[in-house]
């Protein structure tokens, strides 16, 4: 299949060029420079043309497998359709579905929900329903009992490319404010303790937090070294949670909650990735670092839509208008991340590459998706 694409301002790797682009079988085959239009072209009208975005850490499928509390959706092959649409629909052509491993106290409830979600995403992507291309990121509860038969069960799932490794023990990392994390468990879970029961509670986790967080490290990370599946630290708020991820032998500092956490990842060549919704909002909406910051430190390498696909692309031009380089931070949702996860077909605009492409025109300052191709498909 042949197409041609004419008068497109292209976002490569390090530069904007106006020029027009041939796809071939799927791959983008040729560049036209300049501005020509030709009869049989899309013609862009100067609209821009980026390569698809790439997600390496979306909450979003877990919302349709329980849209709401104490709601399975009773179809997973139902709800990861619907979840593969919303992110076509943000300009994610290729993501990493997050799944948060662990019970979580649920009784059981909560891991039939992952194994649903895994085998329902499994399923969808061998009989080819997907539009984008899905793999998996697992994020481990390291202080939950429940967590090691589930990453052993789905270990060797051939779509897994990277396993993060949490450890949300209240009153240190992302918890080391007591009363957030109270108040945050109130909100989210309705738990209201009594002095005595939250006394009771910090306890439990503190000893769950001993008992299970060292062999948890230990075998998720013979079994990713096993299978060369990459890891990530998250949450790091100390130097001292940084050195440990490092001496793990962690490359990629995901959601670093400090200033600290995130130099000191830098100064050990981590790679360091944030939330677009924290651009969006102009800070953490949990208290934590401003990812912008970060951003005017030299401190971010990539963004990722976390809980909100549609902020990817938004965050990106978001950048540009706070006078990043447009290309550099297009870069953070496309060719980094492409990078940081072994893609070497995908990510950048060069011939030769996936063809997975998105049409985007500005409007009052709002990147809107026209066009959306993937793979050489087009879907919009």
């Amino acid at each position: 299949m042949w197409l041609q694409i004419s008068n497109a301002r292209i976002v490569c790797e390090d530069h904007l060029v106006e020029a027009g682009l041939a796809i071939c079988d799927g791959l983008i085959d040729c560049f036209e420079q300049g501005g020509t239009s030709k009869a049989e072209a899309i013609d862009f009208d100067g609209d821009f043309l980026l390569p698809g975005l790439i997600d390496l850490h979306t909450d979003s499928v877990e919302h349709f497998m329980q849209p709401r509390p104490g709601v399975q959706w009773p179809s997973p092959l139902a709800a990861v359709l619907a979840h593969d649409w919303q992110l076509l629909g943000s300009g994610i052509t290729t993501v990493l579905d997050a799944l948060a491993l662990g019970d979580y106290d649920s009784g059981g409830t909560r891991t039939a929900m992952l194994n649903d979600a895994i085998d329902g995403l499994t399923q969808a992507r061998a009989s080819g329903l997907l539009k984008t291309d899905h793999y998996f990121h697992f994020r481990c509860e390291l202080s939950d009992p429940a967590l090691l038969p589930i990453v052993e069960r789905h270990v060797d799932n051939p779509g897994l490319r990277l396993i993060s490794m949490m450890d949300h023990t209240p009153g240190q990392r992302q918890w080391h404010n007591l009363t957030l994390y109270r108040e945050f468990r109130r909100k989210k879970n309705a738990r209201v303790w009594n002095e005595e029961e939250f006394a009771l509670h910090l306890a439990e986790r503190r000893e769950h937090q001993q008992q299970y967080v060292p062999p948890g490290r230990s075998t998720i990370g013979h079994l990713c070294r096993e299978r060369d599946i990459r890891i990530a630290s998250h949450d790091d708020t100390a130097a001292a949670d940084v050195d440990e991820s490092r001496g793990d032998g962690i490359t990629i500092s995901e959601f670093p909650t400090t200033v600290e956490a995130a130099s000191r990842a830098r100064e050990l060549g981590m790679k360091i990735v944030m939330g677009s919704p924290n651009i969006i909002l102009g800070g953490s909406h949990s208290g934590n670092v401003s990812a912008l910051e970060l951003a005017d430190r030299g401190l971010l390498d990539v963004l990722t839509s976390d809980y909100v696909p549609g902020s990817l692309l938004h965050a990106a031009f978001a950048l540009a208008a706070k006078g990043f380089d447009l290309p550099e931070a297009v870069a953070m949702v496309t060719k980094t991340p492409a990078d940081l996860l072994g893609f070497s077909d995908r990510g950048r605009i060069a011939p030769g590459l996936r063809a997975d492409l998105i049409r985007v025109r500005l409007v009052e300052g709002v990147p809107v998706i026209r066009n959306i191709w993937v793979a050489g498909r087009q879907y919009l």
